[in-house]
């Protein structure tokens, strides 16, 4: 169930009206607007389920659903590049985008090296993008600390070419939890995205990150993530400045609706986790924030495209203009 989620967070413009739809919209400020943005954030597993195919359908559906939920910002994990590049020329064929746009940027993960599901996209480059209705600025591509796998998992930024301190992000941080360099890696990779966002937040940027975290709300990992303001019995204990746009679902509040397959009864509220997520600083947040994660998709010749469900959401930001 797609729900509101409350924030005590005061407009910083006076007069603001939250504006609910599809499309950017703006309300100008002396200093800033207020922005809000339909988020779209799938973990499409384009080598382990599609086995690198353009032609399986899930090209098509996620392109059909980035349209038909008039998404601003989409991001995509375990993308091979004949698939992030299908998907480019989809999004124009809906109109989505302008043909001459430059909406799409991609990270490497891996460059084809093999792995344990029998290669990274067959020799393909393998993993996460960003797209956006509005054309992006340069890219900013920065390294995470190796897990034990080979490869080298990413935080992927953009900001909007005309909105140059709003930026977009994905990242895809390891299952891994090994410990390397004197931490669990798993854990050294949400710090190292979460520095580079606070740096981008002191320059004065606006920063929507949705990808694929591999670590469940209520873990301890995630305590320096999410705001105060999100404890709650089943997500607690939290001390950060950002709020995950499904945390006020009523179905389990704090967490939100799972995204992955697989019953797990030490999981809050009884369900399958939610690892998947779109994070937004607190303080950027300009009112209600919304999101959805979407069923289970057989697009893909009657079967699952994806061991992932698609995770949307609807927020109001403060931009610096």
């Amino acid at each position: 169930m797609r729900m509101f989620a409350r924030l005590t967070v005061a407009l910083v413009t006076l007069g603001a009206t939250l504006l609910t739809g599809g499309s950017t919209h703006a309300v100008a400020s002396a200093m800033n607007t207020v922005e809000t943005y339909n988020v779209w954030q799938w973990n499409v597993s384009g080598w382990k389920m599609n086995r690198g195919s353009t032609t399986n359908g899930m090209v098509d559906a996620a392109a059909a659903s980035i349209k038909n939920r008039d998404t601003d910002f989409a991001a995509f994990n375990e993308l091979c590049w004949s698939q992030y590049k299908a998907l480019q020329a989809k999004l124009i064929d809906l109109e989505w985008v302008p043909k001459d746009a430059s909406f799409a940027r991609f990270a490497a993960i891996r460059n084809g090296e093999a792995t344990e599901n029998d290669g990274a996209c067959g020799g393909d480059a393998y993993g996460i993008a960003i797209f956006s209705r509005r054309n992006f600025g340069d890219a900013h591509k920065y390294d995470l600390p190796k897990d034990d796998r080979g490869g080298v998992h990413k935080l992927l930024c953009a900001p909007l070419r005309e909105l140059q301190h709003m930026q977009f992000c994905t990242t895809h941080i390891t299952h891994r939890q090994v410990t390397i360099g004197g931490g669990p890696i798993n854990e050294r990779q949400l710090d190292a995205v979460q520095g580079h966002l606070e740096a981008l937040h002191d320059n004065g940027d606006t920063v929507i990150i949705a990808g694929d975290f591999n670590a469940r709300p209520h873990l301890r990992r995630l305590n320096d993530w999410y705001s105060q303001t999100a404890n709650g019995p089943n997500n607690h204990n939290n001390t950060g400045v950002y709020r995950e746009l499904d945390d006020q679902d009523p179905r389990c509040p704090g967490v939100g609706e799972t995204t992955v397959l697989g019953l797990d009864d030490e999981e809050p509220c009884l369900q399958p986790p939610k690892i998947d997520m779109i994070f937004v600083r607190e303080s950027s947040i300009a009112g209600s924030y919304i999101a959805d994660a979407l069923g289970e998709g057989t697009g893909c010749g009657g079967e699952r495209c994806s061991d992932h469900r698609v995770l949307i959401g609807t927020v109001p930001v403060h931009v610096k203009s």
